[in-house]
């Protein structure tokens, strides 16, 4: 049994010696830093309108075109790396079904940017 719990020894080092490190990171960013709220710095700045009370209320298509660009790019880098990993062993024919899959991704990429829907007013 203390065989086994010793296997796990350098992982419970690594992780306090990252949260000594996040802390101590935290903490001298608390030290140092001037801390100075005014009302510009704690508005809001991620989706650019500031928060309203009711959840139902419709937003813009635009966001939700977005993101769903975001989810399709980042399905296509998700497929990528494990392709790129295999491409040896699959070979011609894993190599033009992912061109092929890229070709696909990258005709509806140009439809979109030519409709205008990458377009932000």
């Amino acid at each position: 049994m203390d065989a086994m719990l010793l296997d796990y020894l350098p992982i419970l080092i690594f992780l306090g010696i990252a949260i000594a490190i996040s802390g101590i990171a935290v903490g001298a960013s608390i030290v140092v830093a001037r801390q100075r709220p005014d009302t510009e710095k704690t508005s809001a700045y991620e989706c650019g309108f500031d928060p309203f009370e009711d959840a139902r209320q419709k937003f813009d298509v635009r966001f939700y075109l977005v993101a769903i660009l975001f989810i399709i790019f980042d399905l296509e880098v998700a497929f990528l790396f494990p392709w790129a990993v295999s491409l040896g062993k699959i070979g011609v024919f894993g190599f033009w079904s992912m061109m092929v899959f890229l070709g696909i991704l990258t005709v509806g990429f140009i439809y979109e940017w030519r409709k205008g829907a990458l377009e932000w007013e």
